[in-house]
């Protein structure tokens, strides 16, 4: 069962009104409800934390203690195993949310997250017989306990410094099957969570003797951070989403058991050719700094912002023009970014593939550009550390980079496939 619900301090704050409202987005009072619950909670506790996480470059340890509370660490948990049972959209949305107010909890809470997001709505789509089904409803039922029962956190590394992350070729961590399990080898870059998380999600390639490496052999195992053989190295001091805590993780000689598998053999591989929408999901965190970056400009021309003086700009034409500007791109982007989660499925057309990618683009593109334009609307101050925008900036630069869609991979991609149909080539 989900722990009692924490408190957010809401008395003393005027609630924000939602990202995506409910009715005019056709959401379900469900929902609308667990959304909430992540606004409310970011707005009232996480928002006035946000600048700590960042200037140190540490982790957000207490905002888990709270998503653990509130019941959060398992929103896309299947209700049968004690979660909320969210599925893709309903969990993007909160994501969006819980970004608008800190982007490095919402960037993290994404890795974990999609540990059960990956193993339990999205493997559900996937094809298994009713053995190998039994077999991962099993194993998922382990993890997923110890997140709901003991609040542990699971993170996603995935970039290893070459091809593999942008799917390209098969992942350099090699698991070598063993008696019982795996002996896992391998490293894994600006892997988030690494010294914070109770588990890593490891995609590893499989690799028994005399093999090839291959991408259908892809593994993706749940490797204990306590286990002999992990180490954590690395300095972290990046330009933005400081708090993500996203250092070097190796693996030397790791035994790791078989019931860490969070999917069986074969259907990571079946889930990236078939699910692709999987790889959509760091685009929550960026739709939510988009809305930050205009939600910020607003109260400052209105002299709302909390410890300035009350002073208005919003009668300057220059500054309403640019608000509307502001309004314009914002909607854009949520709109595309609305229908690409919404419609995310297995087996999805070549249509709602490039929308993805478009929708990837827009977003993280879109949010750093808003947020150059609220720095030069609300001028000079903006700047400042003591106020939330310079970081919003630093923070939304970021997305445009990060694998497996890069904005240069959407771009690529979108233009060839657009222009190809699958298996013509040019004579």
């Amino acid at each position: 069962m989900n722990k009692p619900a924490s408190k957010p301090d809401l008395d003393s704050i005027v609630l924000d009104k939602p990202m995506f409202d409910p009715k005019a987005y056709r959401l379900d009072d469900e929902q609308a409800g667990l959304i909430a619950k992540a606004r409310e909670l970011a707005q009232a506790n996480f928002a006035g934390r946000a600048a700590k996480w960042d200037t140190e470059a540490t982790f957000p340890l207490e905002n888990y203690k709270d998503l653990h509370k509130a019941g959060l660490l398992g929103i896309s948990i299947p209700k049968a195993n004690g979660g909320s049972g969210a599925g893709y959209q309903t969990y993007s949305l909160a994501a969006a949310e819980i970004g608008r107010y800190c982007g490095a909890t919402a960037l993290t809470w994404n890795m974990h997250v999609c540990s059960t997001l990956w193993s339990g709505p999205l493997a559900d789509d996937l094809d298994m017989d009713d053995q190998m089904r039994a077999e991962q409803h099993r194993r998922r039922a382990i993890h997923y306990k110890r997140i709901v029962e003991d609040g542990a956190i699971y993170s996603q590394p995935f970039s290893e410094g070459g091809a593999a992350a942008a799917g390209g070729v098969a992942f350099g961590t090699e698991a070598k099957p063993v008696k019982g399990g795996w002996i896992v080898n391998g490293k894994k870059i600006f892997a988030s969570l690494s010294g914070f998380a109770d588990y890593y999600g490891v995609l590893c390639t499989e690799v028994a003797e005399g093999e090839k490496a291959s991408r259908r052999n892809t593994l993706y195992l749940a490797i204990s951070a306590k286990s002999e053989g992990v180490s954590v190295v690395g300095d972290w001091d990046p330009l933005g989403m400081r708090g993500t805590v996203s250092r070097t993780l190796i693996f030397k000689d790791v035994f790791v058991p078989e019931d860490a598998a969070l999917m069986p053999r074969g259907v990571y591989f079946q889930a990236a050719m078939r699910w692709p929408h999987m790889f959509l999901t760091l685009s929550p965190t960026y739709v939510g700094l988009a809305q930050a970056s205009y939600d910020f400009t607003v109260k400052y021309l209105r002299g709302e912002i909390p410890g300035m003086p009350p002073v208005k700009r919003r009668m300057y034409p220059t500054k309403q023009i640019a608000v509307a500007q502001m309004q314009i791109k914002l909607e854009q982007l949520k709109s595309i970014w609305f229908q690409a989660v919404t419609e995310a499925c297995a087996n999805p057309s070549k249509e709602q593939v490039l929308r993805a990618y478009a929708a990837q683009y827009t977003v993280m593109e879109g949010a750093n550009e808003l947020a150059a334009l609220a720095i030069r609307t609300c001028g000079g101050q903006a700047m400042l550390k003591t106020l939330p925008l310079e970081r919003i900036y630093r923070d939304s630069r970021c997305g445009a980079l990060m694998l497996p869609w890069t904005a240069e991979l959407c771009l690529d991609r979108i233009g060839r496939e657009a222009l190809y149909e699958a298996g013509e080539k040019d004579e």
